[in-house]
This record gives structure tokens, C-alpha cells and sequence, in this order.
């Protein structure tokens, strides 16, 4: 036969509670690094800040939908490296990116435009080359690969090695990916960066007063293409002999002004037009190039994955072409086979391979001197696309976690001495009650702990003050839910009834108002949580989240208990339950109603 209402059965309740915490932690010891200890934000355990300014190239401040499709676009990138913990948010015209930890170092690429495009070399000389020598080949008659003046090749007679095409040297190209289009193979004393003298100052170099730094920045960038994106680098007939001199002067007036250094900003990054040639630098800045129009551009490239090349025993970043791009790669490397492609990210370019065969199956690799962190996280950023904005140099600062520890020590120490007076009050006004409650507050604590600490592992949830601040709100929500069934079970015994009958029936009444005070307190929470940024959002997951394993704690735990001390005639007597005054005011008020009804009867 059922219970009557509200009588349940305790042992089933508390055994299904104990079964969520042995699982939760056991999850905790026997997954993932086995620690039991929660993820820290960076106001608890330091980390890094980025700031990325926003440049435009007519100076003006950049749309509120580019700067949050940059912010989207960024915290993108940020999921698919895996830094978690991660912050990006917007400050005026500027992206913050704020990371906990020691993975600082990856969030300075994340700023990266990552704007690649590949455009046909039209003129390579070394940048340490004097100037009268940086004349280069007319368009469309550049040397072979072992002549062709580069970074990745131009040292091999040096080192008694001559450079390799893209097939190797016997032209079979064992162990490249299929079709992959390939730089000459590397010196063993690659190119120095150029020691040339510093560049000529730009508008905002002691020029220009009076201008604000956007206009600056604006004449900076306008400067640069007049100079390095010039129509008049490519001679508008190939034929005419007037136009290709006109062409070359053009050519060497912009290979003697151009200055590559390793690490080097360049105001164009972001702001090049690809319709237009390009005289840049490669990455290392040991090469100066003469490049064509874009002829494809990298929104083509449908993913993009970093592998370790075993013939050439270097990492390499390797590209697969949509449907649209990969016909437009084989047009292009079929018609100009022993032709060299440059591939420009950012307006430098990362791999500049000769050309040996078409390419007819949409795949090609770019291969650098790069490091296995270096290729991959170059290849996250080209899948997830580029910016629609280009950002200053990334200015990193390092926090400190020591004043975010100090806010912590004295906000524990406040909880702690709140806490303490609650459970004092708790015990003064309630007794075996207010027992329970401290009891039930501990078992919560227990299994949020566990729940943090998994969160954190599973999906990067990390913990700051805010998220503290949370907490500690939401153990006064539960303590509320203790407060209203313990009233509602003094309301049910003045009426007169048993400890015993009124554990049922109260809690059948004070379970509506608790699941509408929690529901209500959840649905602030989730719409905080929707609405709000940064650690706002922090604070409302954790509100939110404790809300709900209040419920648990009450439901499995609390009322089950209170059913027990009902059961038990020690625990349930007046002293130790400390119910003796509503007894007496229920034992009064039934011999009053006895009282009235035997009056009526006569």
C-alpha cells in the first residue's frame, strides 16, 4: 500500500543520493588527470592578457558587426586550439583576449588576420642582394629551381647541395603528398635577415603633427601601397619593351625601399589589395618578392591540418581546396609549370615552391621552418578564416594571481565567519533541525566541489571570483529551502498535529514554494547568463548550477533525514528537536478546539 501523502521512504532516497556522489567521485579519481582540484581563472592563478587594436585603412573606427565577427571569429579559433578558460571580449575598438595558465603563448596568435592568398612570383631576389643587383627576371622568365634566387634555396652551392623542385631531384616525388606543390629544399646556413639600414620614416615618425593617431595609421597604410601595391609594377603589355622597363625601374625602386626584418609589422597586413601586385618580404626576412594579383584566395581553402613531412623531415601545414578553388589550383599550376607561387599570409610569404606538375586534385601543402606548435596552430587559424580587420601588434601582459588569491583568502574568511554565525543560529533556533541543516549544507558543498572539478575537465569551465561570489549566494538559497520546510512544519504542528503527521504534510506544502523560489532564482540566472559577458557570465553558470543541486540536496537528503528524526522517538523528543514551544501551542490549541466542540455538543 502507498504512503499517505507526503511519507516516503527515507532509505531509498538517501542510498540514490550516496550512488550520485560514489559516481561523481569516482569520475573525479578515475578520469582525466585523476587531481581532485578545480580549473582557476586568471584572477586566482595569473595568466595573460592580449589586447588587439583594430586598424582600418581610411582611419575611421571600425563597425560594431566587424569587431564582434572578429570577437566570434577569435573565440572560435580559441575553442579549436583548446585554450580553455579563454576570455574574448570587446573594449571599444579593441579585442581582449584574457587567458588563465601558461598558454599565453598561444593566445598571441590568435590575433593573427590570417588573410592568405596565392599570387604568382613575378621577381624573387635575396634581401641582403645590393640594390644594383635587385633588377630580377622579366615576367615569366624566372630561372629553374636550382638558379631561382630564394630563401628556402639560395645557399645550396654554399653548403654543396644544389636546390630540389617540388618532385625532388629525380623528379618522382616519393613520400610528398599527392600533387603537393613544394619549396626548394634548405640550406643548412640559411640567409641572415637584412642588416639594412632602418626604413624611412612613415606619417606619424615626427611628420604629420597635428594628425590623430587614426589618420596616422590611415597615411601610414596609404603610404605602403602606393609604394608596394603600384599597378604600374606589372607593364600593362608584356610585349612592349617601353612598359617592361618602365616595369623593372618600378620594380627596383620598391625592392631598394622595402626593408625585410624577421618579425617586422607591416602596416599592410589586413588592408593589401588583392587585385593589385604586392612587393613584400618572407617570414624569415632573408627574401624580397615582386608578386601578381591574387589569382585564389584562401576563403577556397575547406580545412586545413599540420603534419610532419618525412622526405623533407620538416612540419608542414597541409590545405585542401573547396570544389571552386581546387579548378581554379589546377588551371593555374598547369599553365605555369616551372613557374614559382607564393603563398602570402598577412602580406608575408610563408612558402614560396616551384611549381613542377599541375595540381589537379585541390591538395597542397605549405611547407617553412616551422615548429610542430607553429604548423598547428597556423593551420587552426586558416581553417577557421580570416579577420575582417586587421589588429596592431598583440600587446601581452602578464597578470599576477597574487591580488585575485588575497581577494579569495578574504572572501573565504568572510563566508566562513558568515557561515559560522548561520550555523550557530541555526542550532540555537533549531536544534536537531539546525543540525541537519549544516549537515545538508556540507553535502552540497560536497557535491558542487565534485561537479566543478568535472566541469572544468570536461569542458574547460574554469573558476574565478565571480564564480566564488556565486557560490556563496547560492548556499544562502539553500539554506532558504531548509528555512521554509522547517516553518511550514512548525505552522503544521501549531495547528495541532504531531511532529510526525506534520513531516508529511508540510512537506508537501513547502515544496511549492521551494521549486518556485528555486525556479524563480534559475530563470534570473540563465537570463544573466544569456545577457551578460566576462565573468558576469561566470557568476550566473555557478548561481545557476547550485540552484539546481539545491533541489537535489533537498529533495534526497534534507526531507529524508527530517522523516528519520520523525520516526525516532529520541530524536524527535522536544528537548533535542527543540519543537517544544509549538507543541505546547498545538497541544493548547486541540484542547481548546475539544473544549468548543464538547460545548457545542451540549
Amino acid at each position: 500500500m502507498a504512503p499517505p501523502a507526503g511519507q516516503i521512504r527515507p532509505g531509498r532516497y538517501l542510498t540514490f543520493f550516496l550512488l550520485i556522489v560514489v559516481v561523481l567521485y569516482g569520475l573525479v579519481f578515475l578520469t582525466g588527470d585523476r587531481k581532485p582540484t578545480p580549473k582557476l581563472g586568471i584572477d586566482l592563478q595569473g595568466g595573460t592578457r592580449v589586447t588587439l587594436t583594430a586598424r582600418t585603412p581610411d582611419g575611421q573606427a571600425p563597425s560594431r558587426d566587424q569587431l564582434q565577427q572578429a570577437r566570434q571569429i577569435i573565440e572560435t579559433r580559441v575553442n579549436g586550439i583548446g585554450v580553455s578558460g579563454a576570455e574574448v571580449l570587446l573594449d571599444g575598438s579593441n579585442v581582449v583576449i584574457t587567458v588563465p595558465g601558461n598558454e599565453g603563448e598561444q593566445a598571441k596568435t590568435l590575433g593573427r588576420t590570417a588573410k592568405l592568398g596565392f599570387r604568382q612570383v613575378i621577381n624573387a631576389v635575396p634581401a641582403t642582394a645590393p640594390p644594383q643587383q635587385q633588377q630580377g627576371d622579366q615576367q615569366g622568365q624566372q630561372p629553374p629551381p636550382s638558379e631561382s634566387p630564394g630563401a628556402e634555396g639560395s645557399q645550396g652551392d654554399e653548403n654543396g647541395q644544389g636546390g630540389q623542385d617540388a618532385q625532388g631531384t629525380d623528379g618522382s616525388g616519393g613520400g610528398s603528398a599527392p600533387g603537393a606543390a613544394r619549396a626548394p629544399t634548405t640550406g643548412d646556413h640559411a640567409q641572415q635577415p637584412s642588416q639594412d639600414p632602418s626604413p624611412p620614416p612613415t606619417p606619424g615618425d615626427g611628420e604629420g603633427d597635428g594628425q590623430t593617431p587614426e589618420e596616422k595609421v590611415a597615411a601610414e597604410i596609404q603610404q605602403a601601397k602606393d609604394i608596394r601595391q603600384n599597378p604600374a609594377l606589372l607593364p600593362a603589355d608584356p610585349n612592349d619593351q617601353a612598359a617592361m622597363a618602365m616595369a623593372q625601374q618600378a620594380q627596383q625602386e620598391a625592392l631598394t625601399s622595402l626593408v625585410c626584418r624577421e618579425g617586422s609589422a607591416d602596416p599592410l597586413v589586413g588592408n593589401d589589395d588583392p587585385a593589385k601586385p604586392l612587393v613584400t618580404c618572407n617570414e624569415d626576412g632573408s627574401e624580397k618578392y615582386v608578386l601578381g594579383p591574387v589569382f585564389l584566395e584562401g576563403t577556397e581553402i575547406s580545412d586545413a591540418s599540420s603534419g610532419y613531412d618525412n622526405q623533407r623531415g620538416a612540419n608542414v601545414v597541409n590545405l585542401q581546396f573547396k570544389s571552386g578553388g581546387a579548378s581554379t589550383w589546377a588551371d593555374f599550376t598547369a599553365a605555369n609549370v616551372n613557374q614559382r607561387a607564393a603563398f602570402v599570409l598577412d602580406t608575408k610569404v610563408v612558402s614560396a615552391p616551384n611549381i613542377t606538375e599541375a595540381i589537379p586534385n585541390g591538395q597542397t601543402q605549405i611547407t617553412g621552418q616551422f615548429t610542430q606548435d607553429e604548423a598547428k596552430n597556423l593551420a587552426d587559424v586558416l581553417k577557421y578564416g580570416s579577420l575582417p580587420l586587421s589588429f596592431s601588434s598583440s600587446d601581452a601582459t602578464t597578470v599576477s594571481a597574487t591580488l585575485g588569491l588575497a581577494s579569495l583568502e578574504a572572501g573565504l574568511i568572510a563566508g566562513g565567519i558568515g557561515l559560522a554565525l548561520v550555523f550557530i543560529y541555526c542550532l540555537f533556533y533549531y536544534r536537531m533541525l539546525g543540525a541537519l541543516t549544516i549537515l545538508s549544507l556540507i553535502l552540497s558543498a560536497g557535491i558542487v566541489y565534485a561537479v566543478l572539478v568535472l566541469l572544468g575537465r570536461w569542458v574547460g569551465f574554469t573558476l574565478d571570483l565571480a564564480g566564488v561570489a556565486g557560490f556563496i549566494i547560492a548556499i544562502g538559497v539553500t539554506a532558504d529551502s531548509f528555512v521554509v520546510y522547517f516553518e511550514r512544519l512548525k505552522d503544521e504542528m501549531r495547528e495541532g498535529r504531531s511532529f510526525r503527521s506534520a513531516v508529511g504534510r508540510g512537506w508537501v506544502r513547502a515544496r511549492r514554494t521551494i521549486l518556485a523560489s528555486d525556479a524563480i532564482m534559475f530563470l534570473a540566472a540563465a537570463v544573466l547568463y544569456v545577457l551578460a559577458v566576462g565573468e558576469v557570465r561566470g557568476f550566473a553558470f555557478t548561481l545557476g548550477m547550485s540552484t539546481v543541486l539545491d533541489l537535489i540536496v533537498v529533495f534526497l537528503v534534507t526531507h529524508p533525514l527530517v522523516a528519520l528524526i520523525a520516526k525516532s522517538k529520541t530524536l524527535s523528543s522536544p528537548k533535542l528537536s527543540g519543537l517544544g514551544s509549538v507543541q505546547k501551542m498545538g497541544a493548547r490549541r486541540r484542547s481548546t478546539a475539544r473544549v468548543g466542540s464538547a460545548t457545542k455538543e451540549a
